[in-house]
């Protein structure tokens, strides 16, 4: 077949040329192996040489994923393909995955395309030909993301699918690591409960590339691991950094990647030539056997080269000369596997045919899924997003109620404390973690107590890094466990979104359900706070929480809901993998009072029920409006409409309690019952939860009148001064009375 690309032409040609080293240089190979692959054991590698097979099973990785990438971008000309990074020049990872096990999980980057073909070669059965060419095609039958994005994944090969957006992966991976000897120990303290889906002794490989070291999402990964490694935990990971010397179009300067991370106290550093696979190998082996055998983070740095420009569209020689592209083809990985093959006996004809044959197969396989499905709708597409089971969530729920401790009164913090202690006691996968969560017992006190009663290995605090915390959730919902972490406040999650939007909530989603990581995350916030704050601890911005796909978002404003609603998230987590967030009022932690002092109107009983997901509660009935409200909304609605009541006007109030997905049902019930509605909203007049109202109500064709209080697009300032732009009990009477009255004056015209 002709060359389809001038680097393949030069390859072809080099190959060709190649003449064995002599035969002094040549190993012999040992007796036969089991398998495919060596059976290597926990505590060291076989050997640190490669076998003729073993290099022959490499090569046709390499030469796979290779031909994979030119057909990428022939598939996009022709309009039959979607994706087009490709993993050409970095194909010696092909060799770091035969260095390590297939059990061992792995995180990879977009670039680790050998990798995966050479997993897959060590594990029976595996088509990743037919795999790629699905996800470059975004087919429907694709193994793991089933044509919604094009990632690497496949539960059989222990390769759970990413983004792998600038490293934002890593926080999981380090995550994974954390958790799996917990989940370990968790399931032989509970024999009732499965145990993780990898070994004891596995160790998790993270893939990325050097651009995406400097990301502050790798940085902080990183020195999460060490840090936790040098508290004396076990973190068995193996970072691998593809360096190619270029992020795009920039340049990484030379030398920076072993400076960086050659030298950091706790990192063992590795580092190998890509154009040589022994040598790749040999490194990646011992990287292996030291993460298994001490179950500490190394860094293997790969220094690899770039062929093809970062993607289809990206034009490379704007910013590189031709020459310096084509000086660097000198330095093909598969040049270097092939000249070990001949060093090993092997004619260069028999290698370029071998080569041939892997592109052979690559359009083989392409002929037969042409004209393959695709999605054929937005409820396909979405399908993998949420699911939910209202019912077994339920019932699971039920599982947690508090028992004994039923009938006290309590404040929020109280219940929110209590439903923690239950779950704790009966769920032993449940682990509770974030900034000052241990022995403080919070900022507000609300998790008090429960790193004394149930131990330091359950309860923690974590490094102060809300990506690193989330990070840990993820890899903990990945091994098995129920993670609860806590970021601090609400503006501190703006920190680390993209682990809820961009990692969390979409693992279900690439994955077809086959991986998920449940979590559910306690995040104090809303405004209200006398005497402290400013716009760091008072907080009422939530646009960016509640337009992530599937994310459930919750904010009980009394310690019953709070109670009932915990429990919820916490069976579906257990039941559908849910990732969901709870707003907990910071200025209703603690009140105990409604109307007057001493009255206690705000504490409440936990009768152990559950809180569907999507259900509001009514909180006041009325017949003159509807108060649609939630958070520190809810208390100051009932205070206006007893007010209004005194004026012969009779409020309901309804307590919106999920804020994602919103209660449109009860909305529309409660607006209809009184055909006048007046949002109540705490949060910022431009992109805040009452939008969502109000657009509910509209596609609805609700024909009442509408109002909608709301705070000022304004940052919350500290002390008094924050009450010019948040409402308040006062806006909100006059704000209903001025409702009731335009529309009789309304009805008074229509009938004349």
């Amino acid at each position: 077949m002709a060359a389809t690309t001038p680097q393949d032409a030069w390859l072809r040609t080099a190959i060709a040329a190649l003449t064995a080293q002599g035969p002094e240089s040549i190993p012999q190979d040992p007796a036969p192996v089991e398998g495919p692959h060596r059976n290597r054991s926990s505590d060291a590698v076989d050997h640190e040489t490669l076998t003729r097979a073993e290099l022959e099973l490499i090569f046709d990785a390499q030469a796979a994923s290779r031909h994979l990438d030119v057909v990428a971008r022939e598939l996009q000309a022709s309009g039959d393909g979607f994706y087009t990074i490709g993993s050409s020049g970095h194909e010696s990872n092909a060799a770091i995955a035969y260095a390590l096990r297939p059990t061992d999980p792995a995180l990879l980057h977009y670039r680790s395309g050998g990798f995966y073909a050479a997993r897959a070669s060590q594990v029976t059965g595996s088509t990743p030909i037919r795999d790629v060419l699905q996800g470059l095609m975004a087919l429907a039958d694709e193994p793991i993301a089933g044509g919604r994005h094009k990632v690497f994944g496949r539960r059989e090969l222990n390769i759970i699918p990413q983004t792998s957006t600038v490293a934002s992966h890593l926080p999981r991976a380090v995550g994974l690591a954390v958790a799996l000897p917990r989940a370990h120990r968790t399931a032989r303290r509970h024999p009732e409960l499965q145990a993780p889906s990898w070994p004891n002794d596995a160790i998790v490989v993270c893939s990325f590339g050097d651009a995406s070291a400097n990301h502050s999402t790798a940085t902080g990964a990183i020195n999460t691991a060490l840090n936790t490694a040098y508290r004396g935990l076990p973190v068995p990971i193996l970072f691998v950094c593809e360096d190619n010397g270029y992020g795009i179009s920039v340049p990484t300067p030379a030398g920076w990647i072993e400076h960086a991370y050659g030298s950091r106290p706790g990192l063992e550093y590795l580092s190998c030539d890509g154009t040589d696979v022994e040598e790749v190998f040999a490194s990646a082996a011992r990287a292996a056997e030291i993460v298994r055998s001490r179950r500490r983070p190394v860094f293997l740095h790969l220094r690899c080269v770039r062929f093809g420009a970062h993607a289809g569209s990206d034009a490379e020689i704007a910013y590189r000369t031709q020459s310096a592209i084509e000086a660097d083809y000198a330095r093909d990985p598969l040049l270097g596997t092939a000249r070990a093959l001949v060093d090993h006996g092997v004619e260069p004809p028999a290698v370029l045919q071998r080569y041939q044959h892997q592109r052979d197969l690559v359009d083989q396989e392409l002929a037969r899924l042409r004209g393959s499905r695709r999605l054929a709708s937005a409820e396909e597409v979405m399908g993998p997003i949420a699911p939910r089971h209202p019912g077994r969530v339920a019932e699971r729920a039920a599982d947690l109620a508090m028992g004994p401790e039923l009938g006290e009164h309590r404040t929020l913090a109280e219940s929110i404390n209590a439903t923690l202690g239950t779950i704790l006691d009966c769920e032993p996968r449940a682990m509770i973690f974030g900034e000052d969560v241990g022995v403080k017992g919070g900022v507000y006190g609300i998790t008090r107590g429960l790193a004394r009663r149930y131990g330091g290995a359950r309860v923690f605090d974590a490094i102060l890094d809300e990506q690193s915390i989330l990070g840990l959730a993820l890899g903990a919902g990945l091994a098995g466990m129920l993670p609860i972490p806590e970021v601090q406040y609400l503006a501190y999650l703006h920190n680390a979104i993209d682990q809820l939007r961009g990692e969390a909530a979409t693992q279900q989603f690439f994955s077809r359900g086959r991986y998920r990581n449940p979590m559910v995350l306690r995040v104090p916030g809303l405004s209200y706070q006398k005497g402290f704050g400013g716009h760091f601890h008072n907080d009422n911005g939530l646009a960016s929480l509640r337009d992530i796909p599937g994310l459930v978002v919750g904010c009980p404003s009394a310690g019953d809901d709070a109670a009932a609603m915990l429990r919820t998230l916490v069976a579906a987590a257990l039941v559908d993998g849910t990732v969901s967030v709870l707003l907990e009022p910071i200025a209703l932690y603690h009140r105990r009072d409604l109307y007057s002092s001493g009255d206690g109107g705000w504490l409440s009983l936990d009768h152990g029920q559950a809180a569907s997901i999507g259900r509001g509660r009514v909180r006041r009935s009325g017949s003159d409006l509807t108060m649609i409200t939630f958070g520190n909304g809810v208390p100051m609605c009932l205070q206006a409409a007893r007010r209004l009541a005194a004026a012969g006007i009779e409020a309901a109030v309804l307590d919106l309690r999920w804020l994602a997905p919103l209660p449109v049902e009860d909305i529309l019930a409660a607006a209809r019952a009184t055909d006048r509605v007046l949002v109540v909203d705490e949060t910022r007049h431009s992109g805040g939860v009452g939008e969502g109202v109000i657009t509910a109500l509209v596609e609805a064709d609700f024909a009442g009148r509408v109002a909608r209080l709301s705070s000022h697009d304004s940052f919350i300032p500290l002390g008094a001064a924050a009450e010019h732009v948040l409402i308040n009990v006062e806006e909100i009477e006059k704000a209903a009375q001025h409702l009731v009255a335009s529309s009789r004056i309304n009805a008074r015209r229509v009938r004349h």
